[in-house]
């Protein structure tokens, strides 16, 4: 005889519960918090901004069907595309995260947490224009930043002790489920909406990492985060005409995202949502390094000044007997390659490409991932030479909530018996315990970012607003888009 399974609808998982509550109720009231987003917002737009100087970025800009224009629309910043808010998303998302210089959060799943502003920024932009033309009143800035904020929660604290990237799923998905929430509640969801969109979320077919992995590392890892955030835009949309939800989309047996996916395992929560993670997160500022590797690149330019003569040709290289970076587990799992490196997304996720770039010049652009740099032989000679190897205390300082350290050691052996020193970097530039250097060069990486697109008054205008905090909540969404409309 076959067992019958109960079809009585459950009540929705208390995940799905928690999102949605903390979305809607819960009140944001940390000034450090409000402060930090600001900051994140003008460094995730430019970001952006650079990205649009490469075709590879570009080409995957504009409408699906080229020429269309969506009246009261979301606007691309950098662009003249204006655009349905699921497609806005896509590209904003999409610049955002080309050149893997945005914030980082770094715990038992890693991820860029304004990846969200794509679908948070795309959505906020049409909402306006749309309540402008009906003669309401728009949404503000502040209404960005607190989406931000709680995007930034929502996936933070998912991933502090659950790791997507152990069973093979790409950090994307937290992407799409905490958009998918604060997108919700932007559009003016219930809690049961935002349940049935984020539920919506967690049934998705989710993003697999090959595209991050060698040997098939590619640049679809510059677009998935556009994908997942534009998904959340087109989720969200559903839910508010009405689409269904599905109340154990998590805890479901044999059916459910922890059966399927996550090998039977529930989530384990550290900490409630509030705002944690959007005051702890981290900025990329001096250099678009992938972040395991951040502080490895700094103790690089550091021995550059040092080394640098001695390592600036293949003779002299071969007087090299090693280099040993002392790492973090993670690090090693994640950006330790050896072998031909394809293009350039393997190649800013190699620590060994981005020491080397560090070592020979001083310096790590963009550019530097480009095949006509990348086919300097010496780097691959340096490469060669490097070898990884975890510090246990590297690793236990990276997982402690009160450190979250990302620390790199990179120290030379010559075989005339010679070594530079070792220099070793607990905590990257773009960490909440050195926000005193970082934002002010994080403001100067913003200007130079503006400097490649706008004329000079432009840039002055966007300036104006972005460094006055109150000045900035208070601006409608639709305007201060319109500021970066070229």
């Amino acid at each position: 005889m076959s067992s019958h399974i109960s079809n009585v609808r459950p009540a929705p998982d208390q995940v799905l519960v928690d999102i949605a509550d903390y979305v809607l109720n819960y009140k944001i009231e940390s000034t450090e918090a409000y402060d930090t987003a600001r900051n994140c917002l003008m460094d995730t737009l430019g970001c952006g901004l650079e990205a649009l100087s490469y075709p590879a970025c570009t080409k995957l800009m504009g409408p699906i069907v080229p020429g269309t224009v969506v009246p009261n629309g979301a606007k691309v910043p950098g662009t003249q595309f204006q655009l349905d808010p699921i497609q806005a998303a896509f590209n904003i998302g999409a610049m955002i995260r080309w050149l893997d210089f945005n914030d980082t959060w770094l715990a038992a799943e890693w991820g860029h947490p304004s990846d969200n502003l794509g679908g948070i920024l795309a959505t906020s932009d049409w909402i306006s224009r749309t309540r402008v033309a009906q003669g309401k009143a728009p949404l503000t800035v502040k209404d960005v930043l607190t989406a931000m904020i709680k995007a930034h929660e929502i996936q933070g604290v998912l991933a502090l002790e659950n790791s997507f990237n152990r069973v093979g799923l790409d950090h994307v998905i937290l992407v799409k489920v905490a958009s998918t929430a604060v997108v919700t509640g932007l559009l003016g969801g219930t809690k049961d909406e935002i349940i049935n969109a984020v539920s919506n979320a967690w049934v998705d077919g989710q993003a697999l990492r090959t595209y991050r992995h060698a040997p098939n590392t590619g640049s679809r890892k510059s677009w998935a985060a556009g994908d997942a955030t534009s998904r959340a835009v087109r989720l969200a949309l559903m839910a508010m005409k009405g689409e269904m939800g599905y109340p154990s989309a998590l805890t479901a047996k044999t059916w459910g995202f922890y059966d399927v996916s996550f090998k039977g395992q529930p989530f384990k929560f550290q900490r409630p949502y509030g705002s944690y993670v959007m005051e702890q997160v981290l900025f990329k500022i001096s250099f678009p390094a992938e972040f395991h590797a951040q502080t490895a690149v700094e103790c690089a330019l550091t021995l550059h000044p040092q080394i640098g003569e001695r390592i600036n040709s293949l003779e002299k290289i071969d007087q090299i007997e090693k280099i040993v970076i002392t790492t973090h587990e993670s690090a090693i799992r994640i950006i330790d390659k050896s072998g031909p490196l394809a293009n350039p997304a393997d190649r800013d996720h190699c620590i060994q490409y981005m020491s080397a770039i560090g070592l020979l010049k001083g310096n790590l652009t963009a550019a530097d991932y480009e095949d006509d740099v990348a086919n300097d032989p010496r780097i691959d000679a340096l490469r060669a030479k490097m070898q990884c190897v975890e510090k246990a205390e590297y690793t236990k300082d990276y997982l402690d909530p009160e450190k979250r350290s990302i620390a790199n050691a990179i120290q030379v052996f010559f075989k005339d018996g010679s070594k530079s020193d070792n220099v070793a970097v607990e905590y990257p530039i773009g960490h909440r315990r050195r926000r005193g250097e970082g934002i002010p060069e994080l403001v100067k990486k913003f200007k130079i970012n503006l400097a490649r697109r706008f004329p000079a008054k432009q840039q002055a205008a966007i300036l104006a607003v972005c460094e006055n905090q109150k000045t900035l909540e208070t601006t409608p969404v639709h305007e201060f888009v319109n500021l970066f409309e070229i």
